[in-house]
């Protein structure tokens, strides 16, 4: 079955216990978009806000860094409450040493690409991966429209990790909504991230079970 992960960058910040307890009663994982004004555009959230939201979490925390670097804050992230981290496959020269490093911090280590990364430049990672992010819009805004090839990108990983015997999962995040999601799950997405098609919805908790429908 399909997981869903609804991005805590668009819930209520002045409301955020609600939001959470929303996702701890209906979804599966909390999706945390960390941003840095230099790999991407804009600034989101850090420490301070992870650490609030792990106080309360009853389910897994995925945090996903959009931030140059990301081997210099793993650890932080480990000891904030992350279970999942992922990283850009282009923000870093060194890949493989910074996955190992999510993995001896004790999270399951992802790596993510934006839609003009080719996917086969994942495939001499995927054993080295719990899980791989393709994006289905750019990284650093909300509220984008979904693109379209997607659907092909999801299922090229896909073959790879099954033609490889990998337990390797596949996560999905942009302009995800009830209107797209069985599509993607068809394709082979295994985590489906959504944000404002949940928390911009009048009853977010009916918005997570139409996306699991």
């Amino acid at each position: 079955m399909v997981r869903i992960a609804p991005s805590m960058l668009s819930a209520d910040f002045l409301h955020l216990e609600k939001d959470v307890e929303t996702v701890n009663a209906h979804a599966d994982i909390f999706h945390l978009d960390i941003m840095d004004g230099v790999f991407v555009p804009n600034i989101s959230y850090g420490f301070p806000v992870v650490e609030a939201i792990a106080r309360k979490a009853r389910k897994p925390m995925d945090a996903h860094l959009m931030i140059i670097r990301p081997e210099k804050y793993i650890g932080r992230f480990a000891e904030a409450g992350a279970d999942m981290l992922s990283f850009h496959l282009n923000a870093t020269d060194t890949p493989s040493e910074a996955l190992a490093m999510v993995k001896d911090a004790g999270m399951q280590a992802g790596l993510a690409i934006n839609p003009d990364i080719p996917v086969e430049s994942l495939f001499k990672y995927l054993h080295e991966c719990d899980f791989v992010l393709i994006m289905s819009v750019f990284a650093g805004f909300g509220g984008q429209k979904f693109i379209e090839t997607t659907y092909s990108r999801i299922e090229t990983v896909k073959n790879e990790i099954m033609r490889s015997g990998l337990s390797c999962l596949v996560e999905v995040d942009g302009g995800i909504s009830p209107a797209n999601a069985r599509s993607l799950a068809d394709a082979g997405a295994d985590i489906l991230v959504a944000g404002s098609s949940v928390f911009g919805a009048s009853d977010p908790a009916a918005a997570i079970l139409s996306l699991r429908q």
